[in-house]
């Protein structure tokens, strides 16, 4: 027992054990909050986030408010990068389209056997397709020469691959048909000058080596029509030197055909390569080889080098009046459609800025006030830069497209096929039309950041 006072002075007694006291009520778990940085990095993403979303509202209405300007700016994008791609895209086919145009006034390199060293067989074919391997070979002919007398009077003969060498020289304008066995394709000339007509049977006899050429032949060569490096001189001077040995021959041949050329070919015999080496007597030689090739210039004299190393003891060059005659051509189409892309992108530029100065003019009561509102200045240049970047990329898609199409049709009108579709012509179209309006507003952005808000609200 205990006594203990109570507050009016009395003193009373208590048991010995203490009261307990009572429990106090747990406290309310909070939610934790999460610190660091993490938790930082991840609020701050959110608000990137909405201040994106917040942009793109911004500027998707800009946009569709002022429908007919920004339709105007799209239209001037759009054309430029129509012409743009279609001009890019015939430039990049036009070496293609331009070779095979070419490739119709004959062959662009011939190889003859060198003069001090033994004539060409047909084995140096496949050495020289070795060497020209990968390369857009349009066609090649082999040809061999031999003097032959029709009438007692003497002419030179070819004898090719008949097929071949009409698809190298698509040029032949041939009244009649093309030989086959035991026929011959004779010059307008020679036919002149003895009277042969299509259908007329002719006895064709290998002339001795000695034997003079024709005056006609003699006056073609003089005429320089001839290509650069002469097949026929080359055959008459070099061809065969087994003819001297081998016995006269004679052949009876029907004339299928007379060929007009206005070149060399207007004084030849043309027959298929086993009647001539029946005649010749020697199979298997050869005087010249032709080839077209599809390629500029300097390529084709790579080319030549590389066919001279790969068959020593032969001759390869180009013809230089049609190689010479490509790369001018190539050179002058192309510097002007670049001259027509730099033209065609300054208006576009042009229409743009001026576009979006009517834009900043019209919005200038409306730049004034967010200024005035602490809106900072770089704020107003990336919304209109942004709006100027999205109508680039709107006219350049639209452009890429139609782009493509203008060239088919300018293909197809001018060389008579199509081209085809380069991807990455089209992705830089894109890029192009978006660094053009991007240029093109940065003076309208520039007059837009320099807007003072105090002289815009009054009304000044």
């Amino acid at each position: 027992m205990s006594e203990v006072n109570t507050p009016d002075g009395r003193t009373q007694a208590t048991s010995g054990t203490r009261p307990e006291a009572s429990t106090p009520p747990a406290p309310t778990a909070r939610p934790e909050v999460a610190t660091g940085p993490g938790a930082a990095s991840s609020h701050g993403g959110r608000a990137g986030h909405q201040r994106r979303a917040m942009w793109w509202r911004m500027l998707i209405r800009s946009l569709t408010r002022r429908r007919s300007r920004v339709l105007i700016a799209m239209l001037a994008v759009a054309i430029g990068a129509t012409t743009l791609t279609a001009l890019a895209t015939v430039a990049v086919d036009i070496p293609r389209q331009m070779g095979r145009e070419m490739r119709s006034a004959g062959a662009n390199m011939v190889v003859i056997a060198d003069d001090a060293g033994p004539p060409l067989i047909v084995d140096a074919i496949g050495t020289i397709d070795e060497a020209l391997a990968g390369q857009t070979v349009v066609g090649s002919a082999a040809y061999r020469y031999l003097t032959v007398r029709i009438n007692s009077q003497p002419y030179l003969a070819a004898g090719t691959d008949i097929a071949a060498a009409s698809h190298v020289n698509p040029y032949w304008a041939v009244d009649g048909s093309l030989p086959k066995a035991g026929q011959v394709l004779v010059g307008t000339d020679i036919a002149e000058w003895i009277g042969l007509e299509v259908g007329d049977t002719v006895t064709v006899t290998a002339a001795p080596p000695d034997d003079g050429g024709d005056p006609l032949a003699a006056d073609a060569d003089a005429s320089g029509a001839q290509r650069d490096i002469d097949a026929t001189d080359a055959g008459t001077a070099g061809a065969t030197s087994a003819e001297a040995d081998a016995p006269e021959q004679a052949l009876d041949v029907v004339v299928s055909g007379i060929v007009r050329t206005g070149g060399s070919e207007d004084a030849l015999v043309v027959m298929g390569t086993a009647d001539l080496d029946t005649l010749a007597g020697t199979p298997g030689l050869l005087d010249v080889i032709e080839y077209s090739i599809a390629a500029p210039g300097e390529q084709i004299e790579a080319l030549a080098e590389a066919i001279e190393a790969a068959l020593p003891g032969a001759n390869a060059a180009p013809v230089t009046r049609l190689t010479r005659t490509d790369a001018d051509v190539l050179d002058m189409l192309q510097s002007l459609l670049a001259l027509t892309a730099a033209i065609v992108l300054g208006l576009t530029m042009i229409g743009v800025s001026t576009t979006m100065m009517a834009v900043v003019a019209e919005r200038r009561t409306e730049i004034a006030l967010r200024l005035s509102l602490g809106a900072h200045t770089r704020s107003i240049a990336r919304e209109f830069l942004g709006e100027a970047m999205v109508l680039g990329a709107a006219g350049g898609l639209l452009g890429a497209g139609a782009g493509y199409g203008l060239a088919q049709a300018i293909s197809l009108n001018v060389f008579h096929r199509s081209v085809s579709f380069v991807p990455w012509l089209a992705v830089a179209a894109v890029a192009v039309s978006v660094c053009v309006t991007r240029l093109a507003s940065q003076w309208p952005v520039r007059r837009a950041a320099q807007i003072d808000p105090a002289v815009v609200l009054k009304g000044e």
